[in-house]
């Protein structure tokens, strides 16, 4: 049978010269599916946060009065400029020495390996408040520090009971803690980076540090930058923990020390928590926009932009 011979059946949208353009067919009013269980537990929700704000508001026991005459005041504000500076620059001492421990347990060395590993045992194993309670008695442990030969001449002496330095003893406190649980975080990010990337390095001539320096951590900060997010948020509020050693001049200190004249812990408590509040939004923000910086190439979702382009150039190849 020739091809001449076939002809379209009544209905069919086919034909010889290939299909027949038909009618499109009316759009589907779709109707979205009902869900009133959110809207009863939306509303029980809202319900159940206006009575809790009402109550509170109507409460006298939380002085708002209080509240409102210390929330900026010179003394919390100096407080919350010295949580800052602990913050950071505990952080800069985790990150750094962090980063050279987990590279140390990364290393074929197994004198570096055991040493990591019991540095990490140690500051993992013991809580943070205990850490910072032998800081706080560090200069009744060692009255002073001599630096020069051993059993020869001495080059530098500090004497440690007339330091008088809490601030100095809080933040390597922190610090040293945290470059545990850093070190963890940044083996992680690692670990991450695929074999091939290390083989090729190597296969370069690059040496297993420069491999490390140049290769495989720039391409682990977008695992490490995440979980650092949150331990700096958390290091934020752990610095409340130095009344042990003993700091009175961070932000809870000068607080509870406003509270310990006036009798009103309850305000004073608010104002802390209202300041760790505002000042942990402001890193969460820019954590977010570090997490965006660092994840850029890691999706394959195109933009508007590259969809649009890619529209317009397959309507140029339909034209031709």
């Amino acid at each position: 049978m020739s091809s001449s011979d076939i002809t379209s059946a009544p209905g069919d949208n086919t034909g010889p010269g290939g299909p027949i353009d038909a009618a499109e067919p009316e759009p589907i009013k779709a109707v979205p599916l009902r869900r009133p269980g959110r809207w009863i537990a939306a509303a029980i929700i809202l319900a159940l946060l206006g009575l809790f704000i009402y109550g509170a508001a109507t409460n006298t026991a939380y002085g708002w009065g209080t509240y409102r005459k210390y929330l900026f005041d010179s003394r919390i504000a100096s407080g919350a400029v010295v949580t800052l500076e602990l913050t950071v620059l505990a952080m800069a001492i985790a990150v750094a020495l962090g980063t050279l421990l987990a590279v140390m347990r990364l290393s074929p060395n197994p004198v570096l390996r055991s040493a990591a590993w019991v540095y990490l045992w140690i500051f993992r194993g013991t809580p943070v408040f205990v850490q910072l309670v032998f800081w706080g008695l560090f200069p009744s442990l060692y009255k002073s520090i001599q630096f020069g030969v051993p059993f020869g001449p001495e080059f530098v002496q500090i004497d440690v009971q007339g330091l008088q330095a809490a601030f100095t003893f809080a933040v390597i406190g922190l610090g040293l803690n945290e470059a545990a649980y850093m070190a963890e975080i940044v083996r992680a990010g690692i670990n991450s980076v695929g074999e091939g990337q290390r083989e090729a390095s190597t296969a370069l001539g690059m040496s297993w540090s420069q491999t490390m320096r140049r290769t495989v951590l720039p391409q682990a900060m977008r695992v490490i930058i995440p979980p650092t997010g949150n331990e700096l948020i958390g290091m934020l509020k752990t610095t409340s923990l130095v009344t042990a050693i003993p700091l009175s001049t961070d932000l809870y200190g000068r607080a509870r020390d406003i509270y310990g004249v006036n009798f009103q812990p309850i305000p004073l408590l608010l104002v802390t928590a209202t300041w760790y509040l505002a000042v942990t939004s402001v890193l969460m923000i820019g954590q977010f926009y570090l997490e965006r910086y660092y994840s850029r190439g890691a999706s394959r979702q195109l933009t508007a932009k590259q969809l649009q382009e890619l529209a317009d150039a397959q309507t140029i190849v339909k034209a031709k």
